[in-house]
């Protein structure tokens, strides 16, 4: 059969196809610098060439199984294809929150380009196409955790720029609880608070955290954690287990770059500095602002401005909701609507990296902080420990341990640390509704997934059919929003 099958075939276009795979595949193993692919050149010369593994067998097969097995070969052969296509060159990705408006708006679709900035070799190959952690329906891994491989980076067209937007994963995602109302809560932040109300409930009187010693604090914090993570784990039923994701099966975040490796970044009245120079605020770039007005706010100025439910959800709850300077001045001039416009300038900071540490900082005031940057190094001291302690222990996979106003890394004492990745500082545009890197610190290089390149689709969650289509942002370019 497979000989009657060869002889029908021109071999000449049959060997012309050969080459052209091959140097295409060879090319792209090339690219990844991984020889392991060798190995599957045989198996593409059999396909084209000797014919020697029926590879379609069930083609000469019929009733049933010639049916189900077409569809089987079409669906892993779509499986593969997008497996493929996702992990090295462009995956979807959809906005699910307003951390980034007015600039990428919820209901925003982005066709993320991998290349841009080089896609990573997966760490956790084994997985199902199509999702990033969590199997729909049925609720478990879509991974499997075996093999695991160390982060490695191809080659892409360039690398993270200043006020670039940018997909990642969530740093701070690396434990969750495996309770899924829970999943999309911070662990960390969970911990402290509730280390934090546990600990002052056994201690009545209030703890004044800057009067301690570096050596003090860290042992409150210490005890704090304890606290927290024991309150979780010693209630399964309401948090389940406490959960551990690789690194490039934490959830999808995007934001904008505004700080890049060897940096110094520090906030000040609201404005980013870098390196003592302020940095330019995107165009859309939100604050929140207490809002009184004289009646509702009608749907079509609603519309015209930008202004979304969950906006106006918060202005009803919290007496303020997020706007662009020229929405601000927009609504100042509806007296008809609205009485007054005041600019939020409350001092806010809770949960502010680093959750182990006491700086004085606010979401509005923040740092100075330096940025670390491959092959560069940082002098360590008790002050400042806090901070590049996550980098240090959790990216870059050291013991790091603090006795005595003394800081031991890998069992030795150690006065200064020499970094292996470079890390980001990434802000929401949506400046005082978005849980960023004020809030978790540092993003590390081996957690950048890719860079959005434009807009292919985009719905308006507040509003339903063909009126929710917001057809002006459909094939927008992500670089045209500064």
């Amino acid at each position: 059969m497979i000989d009657k099958e060869k002889a029908k075939l021109n071999m000449t276009h049959q060997w012309i196809k050969f080459v052209v795979v091959l140097v295409l595949y060879l090319a792209f193993i090339y690219w990844l610098k991984s020889w392991w692919g060798l190995l599957v050149v045989p198996f593409i010369f059999d396909i084209y060439i000797t014919k020697k593994i029926r590879w379609q067998w069930w083609k000469d097969s019929e009733g049933p199984t010639r049916f189900f097995m077409s569809w089987v070969d079409a669906l892993v052969f779509a499986l593969v294809a997008v497996y493929f296509i996702n992990l090295f060159f462009f995956q979807n990705y959809v906005i699910p929150s307003s951390s980034l408006e007015k600039s990428l708006l919820t209901g925003d679709y982005l066709f993320v380009s991998k290349v841009s900035y080089g896609p990573r070799i997966p760490e956790t190959p084994l997985t199902m196409p199509l999702t990033q952690h969590t199997l729909p329906i049925i609720k478990t891994k879509s991974y499997i955790e075996w093999p695991h491989w160390d982060y490695r980076r191809v080659k892409g067209f360039g690398n993270v720029k200043l006020n670039d937007i940018v997909v990642f994963n969530y740093p701070a995602g690396d434990s969750i609880v495996s309770e899924e109302k829970w999943q999309s809560a911070d662990y960390y932040e969970m911990v402290y608070s509730y280390g934090q109300q546990i600990y002052e409930q056994n201690h009545p009187n209030p703890v004044d955290l800057k009067t301690l010693s570096p050596q003090a604090q860290r042992d409150y914090f210490t005890k704090v954690y304890a606290l927290g993570r024991n309150y979780i784990a010693s209630n399964p039923h309401e948090y389940g287990e406490i959960d551990h994701r690789p690194t490039d099966r934490r959830e999808n975040y995007v934001k904008r770059c505004v700080g890049l490796p060897g940096q110094t970044l520090q906030i000040k009245n609201r404005i980013v500095y870098l390196n003592g120079k302020p940095n330019k605020e995107p165009d859309n770039v939100q604050y929140t602002y207490y809002v009184k007005l004289k009646q509702d706010l009608p749907d079509d100025l609603m519309k015209e401005l930008g202004i979304s439910m969950e906006d106006l959800t918060s202005l009803n709850q919290n007496g303020y909701m997020p706007l662009t300077k020229a929405t601000a001045k927009a609504l100042m001039k509806r007296k008809d609507i609205v009485q007054s416009i005041r600019l939020n300038t409350t001092p806010v900071a809770d949960q502010l990296y680093p959750l182990n540490g006491v700086t004085g900082w606010t979401r509005d005031n923040y740092g100075p902080i330096w940025i670390p940057k491959k092959g560069a190094s940082v002098k360590l001291n008790m002050q400042n420990i806090a901070i590049y302690e996550r980098p240090i222990r959790v990216y870059e996979k050291n013991d790091l341990v603090v006795k005595n106003n003394r800081i031991y890394i890998n069992g030795k004492p150690a006065s200064s640390y020499t970094f292996k990745m470079d890390y980001y500082w990434m802000m929401g545009d949506n400046r005082h509704n978005s849980a960023d890197s004020r809030y978790w610190g540092f993003v590390p290089e081996d957690h950048i997934v890719g860079k959005p390149i434009f807009i292919w689709w985009s719905s308006d969650p507040d509003r339903n059919g063909f009126s929710g289509i917001r057809w002006s942002r459909l094939f927008r370019w992500v670089d045209n929003i500064k």
